[in-house]
């Protein structure tokens, strides 16, 4: 198991809360440069950044109070260690309902940037809905199957195969969508007379964004499969992290794109993708 249960609880805590620090200075910054704008776009970004901040609070409340009842309120009845195994609790479930919640509405954004820069294509949206309803089912079995465990289960006994689908489903659709996006944006600049350069800076942050949520959810899944209890300490850590990278693609396309003057965005050439200019690339991502 490597590192203890109460430990990695406590670890976990610690880096949520700094993670989740992060995540509530970059909404501040986001809503700012979001209600600047008057585009119909910030009327999608805007509630999706603000469910986001909801579900990380929520999660990091319910860690809040299971740290209390673990180390102070259920000190002389149980040790911290037993009362973190046991998965049948019901803020065991509801934190792992709000990871998963959070989970599939993160990867429904991605699905749905990929889509639209693809022409709004069934060839892309019909795979991404199927993976996307696949994991969500998958997930919510495993809250289903956390309700129905004994005192003698553990999270690594539970539901093994279905944690194990989720995390690789979830890190197949970041990785797959980060890819497709970055290649669309690529593969149709690199012939126009302005080149890639005007592009560059989403191409940037999109592929580091992807690699940030990749790298946590791929750590998870190899803390899961190693049969480490560092894996409730990376997964709680996570969930602000899916925040922070939603606001960072936005504020920094937002910085590096917006920064233009208007009229100078908007005499960009028309490009192949979406079949629009620079600003209205830019537009999807910032909501002007």
């Amino acid at each position: 198991m490597g590192i203890p249960l109460d430990e990695a609880s406590l670890l976990a805590l610690f880096l949520e809360t700094l993670f989740y620090g992060v995540f509530l200075t970059l909404y501040c910054l986001t809503m700012f440069v979001l209600l600047k704008n008057t585009g119909a776009n910030r009327r999608l970004l805007i509630p999706i950044a603000t469910v986001l901040l909801c579900m990380a609070t929520a999660h990091l409340i319910v860690d809040f109070v299971r740290i209390l009842e673990a180390f102070i309120f259920n000190v002389g009845k149980m040790s911290a260690n037993a009362y973190y195994s046991n998965l049948a609790a019901p803020l065991e479930y509801a934190k792992t309902v709000l990871y998963v919640t959070q989970t599939v509405l993160a990867d429904c954004v991605l699905v749905w940037r990929c889509y639209v820069l693809n022409h709004r294509s069934l060839l892309v949206a019909i795979p991404g809905l199927i993976v996307l309803s696949t994991n969500a089912v998958t997930g919510y079995i495993i809250v289903w199957s956390l309700t129905k465990a004994d005192s003698s289960s553990t999270v690594f006994t539970t539901a093994h195969s279905w944690i194990t689908i989720f995390f690789t489903l979830t890190m197949i659709t970041s990785v797959t969508c980060t890819t497709v996006i970055a290649w669309r944006i690529y593969h149709t600049r690199r012939f126009m007379s302005n080149g890639l350069a005007p592009y560059l800076p989403i191409l940037i942050v999109i592929v580091e964004s992807g690699a940030i949520y990749a790298t946590g959810v791929l750590s998870i899944l190899l803390t899961y499969l190693s049969g480490s209890n560092g894996q409730y300490t990376v997964l709680d850590a996570v969930s602000p992290i899916m925040g922070i990278v939603f606001c960072l693609t936005i504020l920094q396309v937002h910085f590096q794109v917006g920064g233009k003057p208007q009229n100078a965005r908007t005499l960009e050439p028309r490009g192949i993708i979406t079949g629009s200019s620079e600003s209205q690339v830019y537009a999807m991502w910032s909501g002007a």
